[in-house]
């Protein structure tokens, strides 16, 4: 085989290789949160995501995501609020649980979008989860949006039953670039 093609076939098969690699703008990032409380539904939010985003439309099975965010870093808009949930132990004691973490293990389309099916590590706690997403793209720019649900309980966060809803509902803007 010839030198130019070889490197020419070399740097097609770079290029599909990475065509899926996205970097997560994590200062633009929103992670955002309600659950129902007991004077309203309380909105949140965390910062700082970290993620490696392997995602091309033309071939989800080489699609993945994998992202974290500090649990210290939650914030609710009320100092005393805040300081209980990251360190009490019945709520995110993010001293002892630091990473709130997703793993996806599959990404599939669906009639609205997307959906990445993983596990979802939160206080110490891994279980299944689904978000559902969905992806704009402008050249070498893009904007996952998805929302998913969790049962608080099932991650034991707060104390069982209370004032405080079961479900917490996380909305998620990640902008990308290339």
């Amino acid at each position: 085989m010839q030198p130019t093609r070889i490197i020419t076939r070399s740097v097609l098969i770079a290029g599909l290789v990475f065509a899926g690699n996205w970097n997560v703008d994590s200062a633009n990032a929103k992670v955002n949160f309600t659950v129902k409380g007991p004077f309203g539904t309380v909105h949140g939010n965390f910062t700082g995501l970290k993620a490696t985003i392997q995602f091309n439309e033309k071939d989800l099975s080489t699609s993945s995501i994998s992202a974290s965010v500090e649990a210290k870093t939650v914030s609710t808009g009320i100092g005393l609020r805040n300081s209980d949930l990251r360190n009490k132990e019945e709520w995110l004691n993010t001293d002892k649980y630091p990473l709130i973490s997703f793993v996806s293990k599959k990404i599939e389309k669906t009639d609205a979008g997307y959906k990445a099916a993983g596990d979802l590590t939160l206080k110490g706690t891994t279980k299944p989860a689904e978000i559902s997403f969905t992806f704009t793209t402008n050249g070498t720019t893009g904007l996952f949006k998805g929302q998913f649900t969790i049962n608080r309980e099932n991650y034991k966060i707060g104390k069982p039953g209370g004032s405080v809803g079961d479900i917490i509902t996380i909305m998620l803007e990640v902008p990308v670039k290339k």
